[in-house]
């Protein structure tokens, strides 16, 4: 690991960089669920992230399988992340926050930026 990036108010989960010799990715953790993904690196810097977009999902199979030995956690796959987001599905999620952000995607909704 060669970073571990640490929310203040957004984003609304953590990232630990990992550096491998020919790409960096990461692993991002919810605040608020037992789930993991793994993704491009962002900057946790609000101001230069909110204009940049969601996370771009990445699929890392080995590292996944590691990451799920845990089984403290849910490893979801870029496929799932892009599946169409339903609230009820994930009630968890704030409904205000739903009808204010309007995420596309489950990944939208899990990993975000939102205030």
């Amino acid at each position: 690991m060669t970073d571990f990036r640490v929310p203040t108010v957004t984003p609304n989960f953590w990232q630990a960089v990992v550096a491998y010799r020919d790409r960096t990715i990461s692993v991002v953790a919810a605040n608020d669920l037992p789930v993991l993904a793994i993704a491009r690196p962002r900057s946790l810097d609000g101001a230069s992230v909110q204009d940049s977009g969601p996370l771009e999902f990445v699929d890392e199979p080995e590292l996944a399988a590691v990451l799920a030995e845990t089984e403290q956690f849910r490893v979801l796959t870029p496929a799932e992340l892009e599946r169409s987001f339903a609230a009820e599905e994930w009630p968890h999620i704030t409904r205000s926050d739903v009808a204010y952000w309007k995420p596309a995607t489950i990944g939208e909704a899990l990993f975000n930026y939102w205030d």
